[in-house]
């Protein structure tokens, strides 16, 4: 492995009347740096990435500094050891938000400098200003680089702005490997003019040890400690609550399969900025006593929440590689979701859940109602979801498709 340390070996070979003394010396880690806008606390498919991703290269002899932004809910410090002992440098803590971007822009740049003699690559997980100004400078000071886009749209947005098109321009130059989640987004890179031969596909990765199911027998506690009734049909969202995720899509479905199902619930795991919204439609509609609004929760609220349900609905317009999606899957829940290449990419039609219609209430109520009288179909598709996570998707697996990464990066 790359990153992983040797042990010094120390060999004497007998050749005629000569003793050849060979010594290998310990392989100095491979070292990086990742550079992410935001980071855990901060909950989010990128950050909660960064973490798990770090997490495990390091413990497997990698050196990881994380640069991100500082400022509410990050820690009051510049630098700090989160609680899985990674190291994370913050930037623009005592400035207004609205300059901190820019001030982690500039700190990105001056690091990457100071740092130079200390990683081998410049790993960039989200776009931003960062990589106007980071780019050329691990690009003049002949680092790796890696980028990689969290979600579809992203790189046909770069085209509209000044910023964008030199941030297009500095990764057709510099980037050794440009990362993507889905063939849809490959198709907006090659588009872009980024070189097909540089670009590749790299997974978001789960804990599948820590999102697992549970019995039948377990669930029934579970949903009397959530105040959820034992017999009803429960579906779950997870996610922002912002205008992405097809929300009002999914809410009327769900009141036109509360037409046939009048005890089903929904819960809405997380926040955003259309909460009000949501509300005022789930007034409208008369579904006060059906739809549950958790807020923000930590990743044990959201597992006790996937384990207490029978189905996980995602109807977004655009994704990349869901991390909800990727968690309901392994904790065996069947899924719906709109038919776009981030789902279709781990969902299978009638295998691991059904696809839906993008943006039509009536397809998203019909397969809501099929799945909720349907337990054994859900029951299979569950099982098939989670041996697809543990398969090709668990934190191992896609730890080890970083490793290959960056053994090709630092040999091309």
């Amino acid at each position: 492995m790359v990153g992983a340390n040797s042990t010094s070996v120390l060999e004497l070979t007998k050749t005629g009347q000569n003793v050849i003394l060979r010594i290998s010396l310990p392989v100095r880690p491979l070292s990086y740096l990742l550079i992410t806008h935001s980071y855990p606390p901060v909950l989010g498919g990128s950050e909660i990435e960064a973490q798990r991703i770090s997490v495990a290269l390091q413990e497997r002899g990698y050196k990881v500094k994380v640069l991100c932004v500082g400022g509410d809910p990050m820690p009051p410090v510049s630098h700090w050891v989160d609680p899985c002992g990674i190291n994370v440098q913050l930037f623009g803590r005592r400035w207004p938000a609205a300059w901190r971007g820019r001030i982690f822009a500039l700190g990105v740049a001056w690091t990457l400098f100071r740092e130079r003699r200390n990683y081998d690559i410049a790993y960039f997980l989200m776009h931003g200003l960062q990589l106007v100004t980071g780019l050329p400078v691990a690009g003049v000071l002949k680092k790796k680089i890696v980028m990689k886009f969290s979600g579809s749209g992203l790189v046909t947005e770069l085209s509209g702005s000044l910023a964008g098109r030199l941030t297009l321009r500095f990764l057709r130059r510099w980037a050794n490997s440009i990362l993507v989640l889905n063939s849809g987004m490959r198709e907006e890179a090659e588009q872009a003019g980024l070189d097909p031969r540089r670009i590749g596909w790299m997974p978001n990765p789960v804990d599948t040890d820590f999102f697992r199911p549970v019995s039948d027998l377990d669930r029934i506690p579970l949903r009397r400690e959530l105040n959820l009734p034992i017999e009803s049909p429960v579906v779950v969202y997870v996610g922002r609550l912002d205008a992405q995720k097809g929300l009002p899509w999914l809410i009327g479905g769900f009141s036109k399969a509360v037409g046939q199902r009048p005890d089903a619930k929904l819960i809405l795991v997380g926040d955003g900025p259309l909460r009000p919204q949501i509300e005022e439609s789930v007034r409208q509609l008369g579904l006060e006593g059906n739809v549950i609004f958790t807020g923000r929760v930590d990743s044990a609220g959201v597992l006790r929440w996937l384990q207490a349900s029978d189905i996980f609905a995602l109807t977004s317009a655009a994704e990349g590689l869901p991390c909800s999606l990727i968690e309901a899957m392994s904790t065996g829940l069947a899924s719906l979701v709109s038919n776009i290449p981030g789902h279709v990419q781990l969902v299978d039609h009638e295998v691991h859940g059904l696809l839906t219609e993008t943006a039509n209430e009536d397809s998203i109520a019909h397969c809501l109602v099929r799945l909720m009288d349907d337990a054994p179909l859900r029951a299979r598709m569950g099982i098939a979801a989670r041996r697809r996570m543990i398969e090709q998707f668990s934190t191992s697996q896609v730890v080890n498709c970083y490793e290959d990464l960056f053994a090709s990066v630092m040999a091309s």
